[in-house]
């Protein structure tokens, strides 16, 4: 059976599209991956596409997406980020609330210590769903 991992925040324009893209990469396929925001965005935060791009992964055209009871009601995992009471509870998921900077209005130089850190935390999470060896 394959884990699924829901991230979410407010807009789904940054840290929840970086965690989503990160996971991706390092799971390939061991996991299933959603993002989802509680007030999507019209489009991925252009300093998170770079910082991303940097590190050869192309988020530039995501689409923000609003969570949805079927995304949720899926997951094993549900990942929040700075989305507080505005992100859904289901009860009997498991919940991991990561406190992070938010990147809306950052610079690039400001995002990357953010994407570093969801990176770091991405790969601890792999690691506990998927062990290897």
């Amino acid at each position: 059976m394959v884990p699924e991992v829901l991230f979410l925040c407010v807009h789904n324009a940054g840290r929840s599209q970086m965690a989503a893209a990160l996971l991706e990469r390092y799971a390939a396929g061991r996991v299933a991956v959603r993002s989802a925001g509680s007030a999507p965005a019209d489009e991925v935060n252009p300093a998170v596409a770079a910082a991303m791009a940097e590190i050869g992964i192309d988020i530039s055209k995501q689409i923000p997406k609003a969570i949805t009871d079927e995304a949720a009601r899926a997951a094993d995992v549900v990942v929040t980020m700075g989305c507080g009471d505005a992100c859904p509870y289901y009860p009997g998921k498991r919940y991991l609330d990561w406190e992070l900077d938010d990147p809306a209005g950052k610079a690039l130089e400001d995002v990357r210590p953010i994407r570093d850190e969801i990176d770091r935390r991405v790969r601890a999470l792999l690691a506990e769903l998927v062990p290897t060896g």
